[in-house]
């Protein structure tokens, strides 16, 4: 497991949103550092910046390219995804699925803002997911 470097002097990471970074997810417990966020840093070569809920197209389009994100590889504390999950995926890898056209739903406020060197912001919007933190803000 890669360590997430200490530094008392870094800032507090931010979402696409302009936000703190939320939790993306900690069952199945996901990110470089296996922490449940998407933190980045300069171990994380591929950028695990996504916060996306996979679906069974997204997995199958991964497979493809050869990113099984399925399979379990218990020596990577990686258990293996099914449709529903989140996880924290490379930013290319969902760009490559989103040309594809399988783009999975992004979590933006569990998406770290690096991933917009990336992706396209417009790309991101366009598969947000986000529930506000006030669902019944959504009442017309």
């Amino acid at each position: 497991m890669t360590q997430r470097p200490t530094d008392a002097t870094a800032e507090t990471a931010l979402s696409v949103l302009g936000t703190e970074l939320e939790a993306c997810s900690t069952d199945p417990l996901t990110g470089f550092y296996r922490d449940g966020s998407c933190n980045t840093g300069p171990q994380d070569r591929g950028s695990h910046t996504m916060c996306v809920v996979v679906t069974s197209e997204f997995l199958e389009h991964q497979r493809s390219i050869g990113n099984d994100l399925m399979t379990p590889m218990p020596q990577f504390r990686f258990p293996g995804l099914v449709p529903g999950d989140r996880w924290c995926v490379t930013a290319p890898n969902w760009l490559r699925a989103y040309f594809d056209g399988v783009a999975a739903p992004v979590v933006m406020a569990s998406t770290h803002e690096r991933v917009i060197d990336i992706v396209p912001l417009a790309a991101i919007e366009e598969h947000a997911v986000d529930v506000p933190a006030d669902p019944g803000s959504l009442d017309a």
